[in-house]
């Protein structure tokens, strides 16, 4: 992180309106980076929900689970905010309204509030306020970026938007700015931009007691002049604004459409800081994926086998490590998304789903649903050469497929198969040992950054060049210990071991194009400019088959 200044702290606040989905996470991130270059950047993410982190919820229902170094379990804006920003984010940064409600509730406990009566306003509020400008305070932060989580008019988000409008009246109007992120529609048939619901949501807004101070408009389109001074004269804002979000073909693209409009300028206007945007690497990787997407040099198909297929954003870092590889390769990397649960229910094979795909992941999940799937996929990836990286639970079920058709464990298998009343012969996998007196749920596993020792004269280590790496884990089961000397003498290669030994952390097959599974996450510390080792091997290996 940069050196804390030494003025006082800057707030940039970001709301959404008109509808959700319009990309406030990508919007904050992408504010963030055009300012880090001279300032030390919190970004802040504010949920309405009362879980207490998102670590149970359903990938499906509320996309991936970012987890962070320090095993804080958070939303995924949290993967845009590391991936743009560059900085190593925090779990107390991911506010939830479930966090804000039980510490007020200890606090009421503790006799903390001397007998008043506990109410929504003042103490929720006040309770938001200063966790806020507790982090900021921790931090040394120039530059806090306050993402309230859902769309202006929800209920769940209401006290969020009431705390910082507060916040002006305690930081002083020259050190906090209001940013609105709407929707401008192009109606079919009618091919015209339609400025009325930003109104409506800047009205809706305004009724909360907020005025912003700049509205990024997503739109198909950059605005014209004229709607821009329609949005301005009828939201109370100055013309210059009036940003553009325009629709692009990368999200990484963002960023310099926001800098081509002119946010950067505005923001050190109304803010009275200076710090211009370095760019120039940035720039020329998003206009190799923008030339990939129109005219690709190369072409790889990679299937991502998974079971939460139905929602992508489930594997939404996956899918951007990918993007990375593709960047820096001068390549296109086309996705192919292969249910493994929809697998058993239709009988369909391995050869007939993957006959166009030059290499294969299988990424994290939990459960019984669907691993019989991904087993046979894995089988065929290691018989047929295909290039393969098994993530997490890829990598486990890598070795029960290992166990059953080369060790001849036939009834090798995952125990954490027994949650379905399941019977497992030969648990190959097995929960970790200081898992089994666990009972709740939420962050329970083996969570966050650890350090991974690398195995000399071993793919990892040629592919790493490093004895050692730091990566995310978010697990409960292992490789079984007592099956560990019989995997190896029938040729699995553990290249990578925890510090105490113990776990295994990389498995590979050396007689293998690629074929690596890892314990860890690396698609959560892949960037733009640095992508990350496992997945660029694994495409350049799939790119160099396709050739041959």
């Amino acid at each position: 992180m940069k050196k804390k200044t030494s003025t006082a702290p800057k707030y940039i606040v970001i709301t959404g309106g008109v509808l959700s989905g319009l990309g406030k996470g990508i919007a904050s991130a992408s504010i963030g980076r055009l300012l880090s270059s001279h300032l030390k950047i919190v970004p802040i993410k504010c949920d309405g929900y009362l879980n207490t982190d998102p670590g149970t919820m359903n990938p499906v229902e509320h996309g991936e689970v970012f987890v962070l170094d320090d095993g804080g379990e958070v939303d995924m804006d949290f993967g845009h905010y590391e991936r743009f920003i560059g900085t190593d984010c925090k779990f107390g940064w991911n506010l939830t309204m479930g966090k804000i409600f039980k510490s007020i509730l200890e606090k009421e406990r503790r006799g903390d509030y001397l007998g008043r009566t506990v109410q929504f306003i003042p103490h929720v509020t006040n309770e938001i306020k200063s966790w806020i400008k507790g982090i900021v305070e921790r931090e040394e932060a120039d530059l806090a970026i306050i993402e309230i989580g859902g769309t202006v008019g929800d209920l769940e988000n209401q006290f969020y938007i009431e705390a910082v409008r507060q916040l002006r009246r305690e930081v002083g109007p020259n050190d906090i700015v209001y940013v609105h992120l709407t929707y401008i529609p192009i109606p079919s048939g009618v091919n015209e931009l339609k400025t009325k619901p930003t109104q409506m949501s800047v009205k809706a807004l305004n009724q909360l007691g907020i005025e912003p101070d700049i509205i990024i408009a997503r739109c198909a389109e950059y605005l014209t002049p004229k709607i821009k001074e329609k949005i301005a004269l009828f939201c109370d804002v100055e013309t210059e604004a009036v940003i553009s979000g325009p629709d692009v073909k990368c999200v990484y693209e963002v960023p310099l459409a926001y800098e081509l409009e002119g946010l950067v300028a505005t923001l050190h206007k109304k803010l009275g800081i200076y710090s211009p945007p370095e760019l120039k690497r940035w720039r020329e990787l998003v206009e190799t994926i923008k030339a990939n997407i129109e005219n690709p040099k190369q072409t790889v198909n990679i299937a991502i086998c998974g079971k939460y297929t139905a929602l992508e954003d489930s594997y939404a870092s996956v899918v951007e490590a990918l993007a990375h590889c593709g960047a820096l390769l001068d390549a296109k990397v086309k996705v192919k998304w292969v249910d493994t649960d929809n697998m058993e229910s239709t009988s369909i094979s391995p050869a007939e789903l993957l006959k166009d795909v030059d290499g294969v992941i299988v990424p994290g999940g939990f459960g019984a649903r669907g691993i019989e799937g991904k087993i046979d996929i894995i089988r065929y990836c290691r018989e047929k050469g295909v290039p393969f990286l098994g993530i997490c639970y890829g990598m486990q079920l890598a070795v029960v497929e290992f166990a059953r058709s080369v060790c001849g464990l036939s009834g090798a298998n995952t125990a954490e198969v027994r949650d379905d009343g399941k019977e497992v012969a030969d648990p190959v996998i097995d929960i970790l040992p200081e898992q089994k007196t666990v009972t709740e749920k939420g962050a329970t596993m083996r969570l966050g950054g650890h350090d991974v020792i690398i195995k000399k004269n071993t793919v990892a280590h040629k592919i790493l060049n490093s004895d050692s790496v730091r990566r995310r884990f978010r697990h409960r089961f292992e490789v079984n210990p007592d099956y560990i000397e019989r995997l190896e003498e029938k040729g699995i290669v553990f290249s990578g071991r925890a510090s105490d030994k113990r776990i295994m952390q990389i498995m590979e097959l050396p007689n293998h194009p690629y074929f690596v599974g890892c314990q860890f996450h690396p698609e959560l510390t892949s960037k733009l400019e640095t992508p990350d080792p496992f997945f660029l091997q694994m495409v350049k290996t799939a790119l160099g088959s396709k050739k041959r």
